[in-house]
């Protein structure tokens, strides 16, 4: 079984051939990697490099018997330690983020002299839900190994901390940042949704111009099935796709729609002005109002039949100000709009329906 050629992460920097380097070998590709931006963070210096993770991935090499696994390790390190010193430089360092790493970490360290192991400590790996009783000796055999093996031992959590200390071993707390997950606007954001059908009726123009006037300050959940059959050719309907602002939750209950229209301050009503939309009475404009939130229209006719829970915009930019005016709204729900809305029951609209056929002497059994 040949190990592929020991390939160097993308991002990994130059350095100055000959000088001693700290080697990360990732568990996965960098882009996958749960410690990504701490990462990323060590290899700003061109003395940290990254080793992406073998064809054969350490778990496999694992499960090989250990003569086997060993004679892999070894020539798996042999490439890596060849490529370094071509390239880079003197490996001082070896970075595992795994035990199972520990078998290539130690056949590097055999090769170059003076090369320490550390070790990072982010969870409990010989616990792991996956893993059967057989592997999960293995890991704490490997965990044990690496700990002892290791000159810098750093963990994720005090707890972590503190198992290595019962142990008798020394680490350093060193928590996990957060660096590439966004954090958007807070102050002034709206949180907007939309419940229905996402095709052929929606002015998808409207939506990425109220998107892209808002930016950070809008989040838009939208509840319904998409169709990009309808929609494909329209480039607004890409950008509104590609939109971080606009959150696409799919088909959703009638029960978790409710959950959802509750975390958000207003409801929206996203329609074309066309004949097809115009004349018509979103149902949808008094299913927001029974949870106290407002509805934000274009100038369709037909919703101003329920105009105490409407605000209509003549333009994209009335839309956005007409959002922001509801920003918050959420954690103070319109009580009188609710009681309106609840008061809109089947019995009360029938009510004409009802007369007449008592009228007619069609009054049945109620």
């Amino acid at each position: 079984m040949e190990p592929r050629a020991a390939r160097l992460a993308a991002v990994s920097p130059q350095a100055n051939k000959g000088q001693p380097i700290c080697v990360l070998l990732l568990a996965r590709e960098l882009e996958q990697f749960i410690l990504r931006e701490q990462a990323e963070d060590l290899l700003r210096s061109p003395a940290v490099v990254a080793v992406d993770p073998p064809r054969v991935r350490y778990g496999a090499i694992a499960r090989l018997p250990r003569a086997v696994g060993a004679a892999l390790a070894a020539r798996q390190a042999a490439q890596i330690v060849k490529m370094l010193r071509t390239d880079r430089g003197e490996p001082r360092v070896v970075v595992i983020f795994h035990p199972l790493q520990l078998p290539l970490a130690k056949a590097i360290q055999a090769s170059c002299p003076g090369c320490e192991i550390w070790y990072s400590r982010w969870d409990r790996y010989e616990l792991a839900y996956d893993a059967t009783r057989q592997r999960r000796e293995r890991l704490a055999e490997l965990h044990e190994q690496a700990s002892e093996a290791s000159s810098l031992t750093f963990a994720v959590s005090d707890t972590l901390v503190e198992i290595e200390t019962a142990a008798g071993r020394n680490a350093l707390l060193v928590t996990t940042p957060a660096d590439r997950f966004p954090a958007p606007q807070i102050e002034g954001t709206v949180v907007a949704v939309s419940l229905g059908q996402l095709g052929w009726r929606t002015d998808w123009a409207l939506l990425r111009a109220v998107a892209e006037e808002l930016g950070e300050r809008l989040v838009l959940l939208l509840i319904g099935d998409w169709h990009e059959d309808e929609c494909a050719d329209d480039p607004n309907f890409a950008a509104c796709r590609a939109h971080p602002s606009l959150v696409w939750l799919g088909r959703q209950s009638d029960e978790q729609a409710s959950r959802l229209i509750l975390t958000a301050d207003v409801g929206i009503i996203p329609f074309k002005l066309e004949p097809f939309n115009d004349a018509g009475l979103p149902n949808r404009i008094l299913k927001y109002a029974r949870l106290g939130r407002r509805t934000v229209s274009p100038m369709l006719s037909g919703v101003t039949s329920w105009a105490p829970a409407v605000t209509r915009a003549e333009n994209a930019g009335d839309f956005a100000a007409a959002l922001l005016e509801q920003a918050g709204a959420r954690t103070r729900p319109d009580s009188e709009l609710r009681e309106w809305a609840l008061a809109q029951t089947a019995r009360r609209q029938n009510e004409p329906l009802w007369q007449r056929l008592q009228e007619l002497g069609v009054t049945g059994d109620s």
